[in-house]
């Protein structure tokens, strides 16, 4: 059967073009939540960027909460899957933890990221603070068993995993805020030189 005859593929297309659609009315967003600040924005100013209607973000996205949380569902998915990544790798412990906080600073200076260390709780209604809060509290999580994990074997010392948790998400979501893309540090050399010098502080002294 030609392609152009069958229904199936149609609806694949279809599919995927909406999507490619709504992952680019997230990234505009996302930018603009993180230029202007969530209050300041408006999904006016989101849709006159892309060049569409504000009834075209409804469409794709819903209301101005919504449009905010799945530009930090976006970036907390990425956090997730960088922590399973780290959690399948190869290595000890802190090897592990290294991987997935180079990825997670690397993470932190792009727009999803950056929308998720820039957005505050309290900008949501009661509702989405608390989904904003539950997803945030998983990332912990992740970080937490992989800080366990390194104690455990040896590669890690710490004599609280709590606050090495809290130190190492402290330290590297400010590149969220200081880092520049037009500069000339790369997020792979920030994230690397950034993790290299935390690391000193929770691996073994020989």
């Amino acid at each position: 059967m030609d392609s152009k005859d069958n229904p199936f593929m149609d609806a694949v297309t279809r599919d995927n073009q909406r999507e490619k659609k709504r992952q680019a009315l997230l990234r505009a967003a996302a930018k603009m939540f993180n230029q202007k600040g969530y209050h300041t924005t408006s999904l006016e100013d989101v849709a006159a960027d892309l060049g569409v209607t504000k009834p075209t973000i409804y469409h794709y996205l819903g209301n101005k909460e919504a449009v905010l949380l799945a530009c930090v569902r976006t970036g907390l998915q990425q956090l997730l899957t960088a922590a399973e990544q780290a959690s399948d790798s190869d290595g000890n412990g802190a090897d592990r933890l290294e991987f997935f906080l180079r990825e997670y600073a690397r993470i932190n200076m792009d727009d999803f990221g950056r929308c998720v260390i820039r957005s505050r709780p309290e900008s949501l209604s009661e509702d989405g603070a608390r989904k904003f809060q539950s997803l945030k509290r998983e990332i912990d999580v992740q970080m937490r068993k992989l800080i366990g994990d390194g104690i455990d074997d040896g590669s890690i010392e710490s004599q609280s995993p709590k606050l090495l948790a809290f130190t190492l998400a402290g330290a590297l979501n400010w590149p969220a805020r200081w880092y520049d893309p037009n500069g000339e540090l790369t997020p792979e050399l920030v994230s690397r030189e950034m993790v290299r010098i935390l690391a000193n502080g929770f691996r073994p002294r020989r």
